[in-house]
């Protein structure tokens, strides 16, 4: 076995050093790199639209959206704008009519087969609601009717009567003719009633079929 000249072993020494600082150098720039990587910068900008960046966002923009970059300056994330309450409050509002609007086209979807089904449902709707104005046409006659009747007796009587004999009208008669003129104008009022809420069926199934086409149509050009 030959044995090393101080001249072999000293440049050993120096081989070894210099791997061992290599070494050193590549963990320590693989230690900062990590580092710069979890190291997260806030941009943001302010009221005259100047872009700033830092570690934390000042108060008086905490309430706007805020970009988040890593050490290396690149973007891994936002922080939304604070919402006032009012604004919350619409944002709850629109996530509900949204909500209720996917409800209701499902509903669309899984309840008919064809536009001429919404139709058909359509129609017989309204000829319920036509069932029943004529119901209530008729009974309005009736009391109609009745309140002729009434109005011929209390004729009879004081004061429709100026007749030295005529007599007081009767409580019982005077109350008939109350209630029958109250019932007349309340069963009006349920007939103009029967005519909105016609409108209001008809416009309901116009705007459902309008979206089951809408529905349909999205769904074929997907389909393709």
């Amino acid at each position: 076995m030959s044995r090393m000249t101080p001249r072999s072993w000293s440049f050993v020494v120096w081989l070894r050093l210099i791997v061992a600082g290599c070494a050193f150098a590549l963990a320590t720039l693989g230690a900062s790199a990590a580092n710069d990587s979890k190291t997260l910068v806030y941009r943001w900008v302010d009221e005259h639209g100047v872009i700033h960046y830092g570690d934390r966002v000042p108060p008086q923009y905490s309430q706007q959206e805020t970009t988040v970059l890593n050490g290396q300056g690149v973007e891994v994330g936002r922080v939304s704008a604070e919402k006032s309450p009012a604004q919350m409050e619409a944002s709850a509002r629109e996530q509900e009519e949204l909500r209720k609007q996917k409800q209701h086209d499902d509903f669309l979807l899984t309840t008919y087969t064809s536009i001429e089904d919404i139709e058909q449902l359509r129609d017989e709707r309204l000829q319920q609601l036509k069932g029943q104005r004529v119901a209530a046409e008729q009974y309005v006659a009736g009391l109609h009717d009745r309140l002729l009747a009434l109005q011929a007796r209390a004729l009879l009587f004081k004061p429709y009567n100026e007749g030295q004999e005529a007599r007081r009208m009767p409580d019982d008669l005077a109350e008939q003719l109350v209630r029958t003129l109250n019932e007349i104008r309340t069963q009006r009022n349920a007939l103009t009633s029967k005519d909105q809420q016609e409108a209001a069926v008809r416009a309901q199934f116009q705007a459902d079929i309008d979206r089951y086409r809408e529905l349909r149509a999205a769904s074929t050009a997907a389909a393709h």
